[in-house]
């Protein structure tokens, strides 16, 4: 028992729920001391429930002071719980057999809500459209909705920094599973110590390695055997069904308060999951689901977020300085868990945080309705590179204009710098200053006059680029940057594509392209919210690597994974009549700001 502020709470450790296959898994339970009947809170996670990661998203113990039961439970094959560690796959009917249980626990009245970031908020939805009748109320932060969209690939790229550095992590708790029978414990060490030395070598080296198909760091490592799976289910839908969410929404009876950030890796999905449920959801209160972004990263909730401290009131800790992360999720659920009626339903549906104005602001629909879609076309004289001046980047329609030309190397891409990462410390996620990058040959800028007044840009962002490559295949990055008046260069989102599957996105299978031939490339940057003030300017980046973030695309229209050699790729940009590039920004008129 445990005694806080002439509160008690009781905590029990390693409780054991037996799943439909016999299968036990733990879990520490904190809740109100004495007699009695409250809503139980579950997360589920793989990163161990006595880790401080469990603890990341509030506090267990204030959140039991406050009438709660809060179960944080290890998930299949994971610290204290039994079984395999298969990633994603058991999630399903694991979620749906843990609420139950947890439902009718002696100390539970039979509410169940869950929460939790990234994979734990993963774990929510996955047993949110299995719909179970006891889950009443989800929030899930920071997580995903489309595996092929940020998790394993983005526009037919491999997510090289992330699925890396995160199967990695998670081969600490494989080796120790492994050898816990081991009556020679230098055996576990010696293991313990190769995984260690290839995760902190993956930033300076390990990422360069190739094929990516025999990965060296984590062959060496043999820790994290599911990553080579990818390479035989390259964009392959029926592969990541488990751990899909995308067009599974109309099953969902829960109503869900999802929480992301603009620098977040799940960023896209996050709205995406939002639209789907408030349109979709299987009951009227599912429909009532509500949507937060902050300018937050992965996990980074506090500033300086990157590079730029975005104030006070943009920090988790008292946002829009009204109240805090963790106050906030409790509305949420005790609107729903307690039946109160807290007001957040009174409230619009969606809260974002506007960059550059840095202040939160109410919406009720994403897009914007009122958001005029406008496209900025690129111009220049053939040399749009910072080291011979910038491009144009103006609401004008190009007529005769040079295409520009840049050659793309992949043993020696554009090194990542900022954006929406989940990576090794080596690369900060966020706003970082991308002059340095803009100074390479093989990055073309494009950037509006300095602005005569402020443009706000809120919503989804997209890039139309006409290009041709002498290669098979290859890739293109674009990046959508607010220029300040001191010259410094604030990423705000950037998005890939993947040549041969330029067309995935519409259903058609891969193919690769004619060396020579234009084609017309779209290239999702996600979304975002900035005001671009008056003395700012708006740029677009365009180049064919973002590494190690990106797997390199090789050039060679090979297998993924296959190549140890690498081809130099000639890149025309084409910005003319016939092949008008262009970047289409949702601008708000100054007026409804």
């Amino acid at each position: 028992m445990v005694m806080q502020m002439g509160q008690q709470i009781t905590i029990d450790f390693d409780v054991p729920a037996q799943m439909r296959d016999g299968t036990i898994l733990r879990a520490n339970v904190y809740r109100p001391a004495g007699e009695g009947q409250w809503p139980v809170l579950l997360t589920r996670l793989p990163y161990g429930k006595d880790l401080p990661t469990a603890t990341s998203v509030f506090d267990p113990a204030q959140v039991a002071r406050r009438g709660y039961v809060v179960i944080i439970q290890d998930t299949r094959g994971r610290f204290t719980s039994e079984g395999t560690w298969d990633p994603f796959r058991n999630e399903a009917l694991d979620g749906v057999d843990t609420v139950a249980w947890a439902a009718g626990l002696p100390y539970s009245n039979g509410s169940v809500g869950m929460y939790g970031a990234s994979y734990f908020g993963f774990t929510q939805w996955i047993s949110a459209v299995q719909h179970p009748a006891a889950l009443k109320a989800i929030v899930p932060f920071i997580t995903w909705n489309d595996p092929l969209n940020g998790v394993l690939f983005r526009g037919g790229a491999l997510e090289l920094g992330t699925s890396t550095s995160w199967q990695l992590s998670m081969g600490f708790d494989v080796l120790m599973r492994r050898y816990r029978q081991d009556p020679d414990p230098r055996h576990l060490g010696a293991a313990l110590y190769t995984l260690v030395s290839e995760m902190d070598a993956l930033g300076p080296r390990g990422y360069w390695d190739l094929p990516l198909k025999d990965f060296a760091p984590v062959k060496r490592s043999d820790a994290a055997p599911a990553f080579f799976e990818v390479f035989e289910h390259v964009m392959d839908r029926s592969n990541v069904e488990a751990f899909t969410i995308r067009g599974k929404h109309a099953q969902v009876t829960a109503p869900a308060f999802n929480i992301g950030g603009w620098y977040d890796v799940f960023l896209q999905d996050t709205i995406d999951n939002f639209n789907a449920i408030r349109s979709q959801g299987a009951t009227p209160q599912a429909r009532q689901s509500k949507l937060l972004i902050g300018p937050w990263t992965h996990g980074g909730v506090t500033n300086p977020i990157g590079e730029i401290n975005f104030g006070f009131g943009a920090s988790a800790a008292l946002i829009d300085l009204k109240i805090d992360f963790m106050s906030l999720q409790l509305r949420w659920f005790d609107q729903f868990l307690k039946e109160t009626n807290t007001g957040i339903l009174d409230e619009a549906p969606i809260k974002i945080f506007v960059m550059g104005a840095n202040i939160w602001r109410d919406e009720q629909e994403w897009p914007l309705a009122r958001a005029v879609e406008t496209r900025y076309y690129l111009h220049s004289d053939g040399q749009a590179n910072s080291l011979h001046g910038d491009g144009l980047l103006t609401s004008s329609k190009p007529e005769v204009e040079p295409a520009d030309q840049y050659t793309y190397d992949p043993a020696n891409p554009v090194i990542t710098r900022g954006g929406a990462l989940l990576m090794t410390p080596e690369y900060r996620g966020g706003p970082i200053d991308q002059r340095p990058t803009e100074e390479r040959a093989d990055v073309l800028v494009y950037s509006t006059p300095t602005l005569e007044e402020d443009i706000e840009v809120t919503g989804p962002i997209t890039v139309h680029l006409w290009a041709v490559s002498s290669a098979p295949d290859t890739d293109f990055v674009a990046r959508l940057v607010d220029v300040h008046p001191n010259g410094f260069a604030q990423n705000l989102t950037d998005g890939i594509i993947r040549a041969r599957y330029r067309n995935f996105a519409h259903g058609e299978a891969s193919s690769l392209i004619e060396p020579g031939r234009a084609y017309e490339y779209e290239i999702d940057l996600w979304s975002t919210s900035n005001l671009f003030k008056k003395g700012h300017r708006i740029r677009l980046d365009i180049t064919s690597s973002n590494f190690p973030r990106w797997d390199r695309n090789p050039n060679t229209g090979h297998a993924l994974g296959a190549d140890a050699e690498l081809a130099v790729a000639q890149q025309h940009i084409l910005h003319d009549e016939g092949h008008p590039s262009y970047i289409l920004l949702p601008i708000v008129p100054p007026a409804q700001q």
